[in-house]
């Protein structure tokens, strides 16, 4: 027993803290941009679900939405950058969490330029969040990184969708059933890292 608890001791002391993103000097800037958005799961739940609702709502929303998120997360790590600060960045990217997940739940249909201005509202916290923890990476290298995380986990929101339909094409209120459930597995994602 008294040579497990010093094994034990002993691994503690030799373990090192967890990196949550990954180091800009050791891996580029560019990687510690694109995995930012990719190791963090409020980040992924809401940009996948910025995805799913274009492909609900389908038309323009499929280019629309993804765009205005990602444009006006451009802006926010811009406004970070510059050293504008937001009030209530993180609890308002936990609420974007919720909200995009409940949208897509609940099929919501608003017109386009709501839709569009309720992404960006939430893009703009998220690009905060990004210049918040640039730490040494060089801005355009690190931006063109989260960018094209961002973009791809739109594109696979909307893979998704599409995917529902295609498997379900002999019945598509099946494939909103399933889209919209994950919806709602995104929104209880959201209150779960919220209690967190």
């Amino acid at each position: 027993m008294k040579y497990r608890l010093g094994l034990a001791a002993m691994l503690s002391l030799a373990a090192t803290p967890a990196l949550a993103h990954l180091d800009p000097a050791e891996h580029g800037s560019f990687a510690a941009g694109f995995t930012h958005p990719i190791f963090g799961t409020d980040h992924v739940l809401a940009m996948i679900a910025v995805g799913l609702w274009a492909a609900l709502l389908g038309g323009r929303a499929v280019w629309a939405l993804p765009t205005a998120f990602v444009t006006a997360m451009i802006a926010g790590f811009a406004l970070s950058l510059s050293g504008v600060a937001l009030p209530a960045v993180e609890p308002v990217i936990l609420a974007s969490v919720i909200v995009l997940g409940a949208v897509v739940a609940l099929a919501l249909r608003l017109p386009l330029w709501l839709s569009a201005a309720l992404v960006a509202a939430f893009g703009v916290c998220h690009g905060h969040a990004h210049g918040g923890e640039i730490g040494s990476a060089g801005e355009f290298g690190y931006a063109a990184g989260f960018v094209l995380a961002t973009a791809l986990l739109h594109a696979a929101g909307l893979l998704i969708g599409y995917g529902a339909n295609i498997a379900t094409r002999n019945d598509p209120a099946l494939a909103s059933r399933i889209i919209r459930g994950l919806g709602a597995v995104t929104a209880l994602g959201g209150l779960y890292l919220a209690a967190g």
